[in-house]
């Protein structure tokens, strides 16, 4: 891979000066979804699949930027001067706007760049490309102009510059699974104070299936800062009733018994995923540690339930996915991933099915909705690295 960028950066930009090349990895979230930003827990891992740049330092203020995911849209100029979001210039907003977030911290960046980037992420798959790529762009700041700050801060920088540049109201989560993702671990993170642990993944004979619905949605696009509104407005009104923080404080036993204060019946049923699923995140990882994958199988599938009835994310894309895993042979558990309205399915397959799940689940898919799946066997693997 480092080969290919390397060749394709001398030709759309030259090959003169120091050329150094880097990765950032995708994520799943194997449980949790949409808890980060109501302050309950989730559990994502990286993946060994992800983004890979190359990038030289300029001696003036000039970024120019280019991916190989979106040739048709040429190199995309910009400078450390004018850092300000243009629709026009499409996903080049992204490192842009990690740039004007570390300028908005106080880091000093005084010349330009150009970078290439390349992408194994399935695009608006739920893989967390963005993200991947925010973490990146800083990960090669920081070596480049030599900035001091850990993997943490960089996770909450890209965070800012995805809430307040891009204009995505999304949780820490990605960023944070991108940035401090650990080989074979995925990452126990509380949201509420960012308390983690490490916890090794041991799927002996079984494999991580990730499925890409190849339905197409960008997260401003979609409903979830609507999703996110309906939690905040549950939260106040449950406050009225109960001294707490977050929807992640709440039992299900506490929820229940105050859910009255809730005057709508469709933010009940989303404050009640918020809850619920936090639950289900910490029962998921004590599964785990017991080695009882297949507990952690079934908090899995109702996790998948959870979102399509209480939550409403997941549409006909999603649900045909899973649903369908759920009768395959060998099959410990599958969920939709990621924010919904399309994107992705992570399944826990026996190794010895993997095949034959792929095959059964892609043909019902594509029967029923039209076009084809795409299938991916996932490693877990670490966070931004120079290669």
């Amino acid at each position: 891979m480092k080969e290919k960028i390397l060749e394709k950066f001398s030709e759309i930009f030259g090959n003169d000066g120091e050329i150094q090349t880097f990765f950032a990895p995708g994520r799943v979230n194997l449980i949790g979804e949409h808890t980060d930003y109501n302050g309950g827990h989730v559990f994502p891992c990286a993946l060994t699949i992800g983004t890979y740049a190359a990038v030289r330092k300029r001696k003036d203020k000039t970024l120019r930027f280019y991916s190989m995911n979106f040739e048709h849209l040429g190199i995309i100029t910009s400078s450390i001067l004018e850092l300000t979001y243009k629709k026009e210039d499409d996903w080049a907003n992204y490192p842009k706007g990690v740039i004007w977030a570390l300028k908005h911290r106080g880091y000093e960046i005084e010349e330009g760049m150009d970078v290439l980037y390349f992408g194994n992420i399935p695009n608006a798959s739920g893989l967390s490309s963005s993200a991947s790529l925010e973490v990146l762009t800083g990960y090669i700041l920081k070596e480049l102009f030599q900035l001091n700050f850990y993997m943490l801060e960089l996770a909450l920088i890209s965070q800012f510059a995805e809430n307040k540049f891009i204009g995505v109201n999304c949780g820490i989560m990605d960023q944070f699974a991108v940035a401090m993702g650990k080989k074979d671990n995925a990452i126990f993170l509380d949201t509420s104070n960012l308390a983690c642990e490490y916890a090794p993944i041991k799927l002996e004979n079984a494999k991580i299936v990730i499925a890409s619905s190849n339905k197409k949605r960008g997260l401003g696009d979609s409903k979830y800062n609507e999703r996110r509104s309906e939690c905040e407005e549950a939260l106040k009104e449950l406050k009225t009733v109960l001294t707490i923080e977050s929807l992640g404080d709440l039992t299900e036993e506490e929820f229940e018994a105050h859910k009255k204060a809730i005057g709508d019946p469709v933010r009940v049923k989303r404050a009640k995923h918020a809850v619920y699923e936090n639950q289900r995140t910490i029962k998921a990882v004590k599964a785990l540690k017991a080695n009882d994958i297949a507990e952690f199988g079934q908090l899995m599938n109702a996790s998948h339930v959870s979102l399509r009835d209480d939550y409403e994310v997941t549409g006909i894309e999603l649900d045909t996915l899973v649903e369908t895993a759920w009768t395959q042979k060998g099959v410990i558990g599958s969920r939709m991933t990621g924010a919904g309205f399309g994107g992705c399915t992570v399944s826990i397959v026996e190794e010895g099915y993997v095949q034959e799940f792929i095959e059964n689940v892609g043909k019902t898919y594509e029967n029923k909705i039209g076009y084809k799946a795409d299938f991916y066997v996932v490693d877990i693997g670490n966070g931004p690295s120079r290669i």
